[in-house]
């Protein structure tokens, strides 16, 4: 993407990047043996015991560690990145802990390790990850389950997320790597199904759909993180922009590009004035929450559109993503040293007591996408 930047925006994310940077110097040695989820008072809290091991946002520090790598060829990123990938074995050794978003997990850290360094023991983990992934695949909705038990108490045999988007590179690495279709044809069959069941007239998308499990015949859509159901939550669209970007540049299928491009152009005909983005774009006018993650998942998936867009369709998307990174790091980005994590204002969930703190995965795809921008990210998905 560097060439179709102009100088003004070459300088900027240079200049950003250098204040991730000098923080990341700093914070990576207070938080070498943690796992962070979020921030609290300015310091990260730690999901590495036994009890939080197996949450799934528990790839991202990892993921930040490869990224900074990849940028800076410091090996105390390498080291600190493994710390993360070691102690995620507690999860497979626990198992009945694990859940559909093992790709977020596994993808940052021991692929990631693997495809940087060629350490075998990255593959092993990688494949062992996409192995219980493909397992959760029902043949009959054609989707992968998500969650376990109940959710919000509901019996969730028959539930598909929109988030699982993401977790699909898993599958299909897996495929490249063991040369084997059956990797392959899951994580399509499910893109398949939740570019018809999720992906609304508009472009916006249902966060979660539940199928029947016996029939694979839709029965309710519910709305998950937003704000009700028939709401339309950023981060659902965010994932949906990327995770149809993700199963396009693995399969080359033109739907796949397509839907990612009408959840876009939803997106970007929302995007606030201010360019900092809302937990839900149907939620009402207050209380109003903002969720950032949302604004640097899209970001990046609107950065993926631009790689493969004509240079007449380009400038919608790059320029969409330029606007919203711009509004981060201006206004919603913590450059203090002495304090864990950057991006502000993010938000798990509409429901949720607390809202607008930091959390772990908007700082990973704030820096993914800042280096997309310059061609030098490490490919994870």
């Amino acid at each position: 993407m560097l060439q179709y930047l102009s100088q003004e925006d070459q300088k900027w994310v240079q200049e950003t990047l250098r204040k991730v940077t000098e923080k990341m110097e700093v914070v990576r040695e207070r938080a070498q043996k943690k796992i962070p989820f979020t921030s609290k008072n300015g310091v990260y809290d730690d999901h590495s015991g036994e009890k939080e091991i197996n949450w799934w946002t528990n790839g991202f520090w990892g993921g930040m560690m490869w990224q900074l790598y990849q940028k800076t060829g410091d090996p105390r990123y390498m080291e600190i990145a493994r710390y993360s990938e070691e102690a995620l074995d507690q999860c497979f050794e626990q198992f009945m802990g694990l859940h559909h978003d093992v790709g977020f997990m596994w993808m940052p850290t021991a692929v990631a390790d693997y495809r940087k360094t060629g350490n075998p023991d990255g593959r092993r983990r990688g494949l062992h990850a996409a192995t219980l992934l493909a397992g959760r695949f029902n043949p009959v909705g054609r989707f992968i389950r998500a969650w376990n038990d109940e959710w919000h108490g509901h019996v969730n045999t028959g539930w598909a997320i929109i988030d699982c988007m993401m977790n699909l590179s898993l599958l299909y690495w897996a495929s490249d790597e063991l040369d084997d279709p059956r990797f392959r044809q899951n994580p399509m069959m499910h893109a398949d199904t939740a570019l018809e069941h999720f992906i609304r007239p508009d472009g916006s998308a249902n966060p979660i759909v539940e199928f029947d499990p016996e029939t694979g015949i839709e029965t309710a859509t519910y709305g998950g993180q937003g704000y009700e159901n028939g709401s339309s939550w950023t981060r659902g669209q965010s994932w949906a922009i990327y995770g149809f970007m993700i199963s396009y540049r693995h399969t080359g299928k033109q739907e796949y590009l397509d839907a990612a491009k009408r959840v876009a152009h939803y997106f970007i005909s929302n995007i606030p004035e201010n360019g900092l983005i809302p937990i839900d774009f149907r939620m009402p006018k207050e209380p109003y929450y903002e969720d950032s993650t949302a604004a640097a998942i899209a970001a990046c998936g609107l950065i993926e559109i631009a790689r493969f867009a004509d240079d007449l369709q380009r400038p919608l998307y790059l320029g969409a993503a330029l606007r919203l990174l711009h509004a981060l790091s201006a206004s919603r980005c913590d450059w203090d040293p002495e304090r864990d994590g950057i991006l502000e204002k993010c938000s798990s969930s509409y429901a949720e007591e607390t809202h607008e703190y930091n959390i772990i995965y908007g700082d990973y795809y704030f820096l993914e996408a800042l280096l997309k921008l310059i061609d030098n990210d490490l490919w994870v998905w």
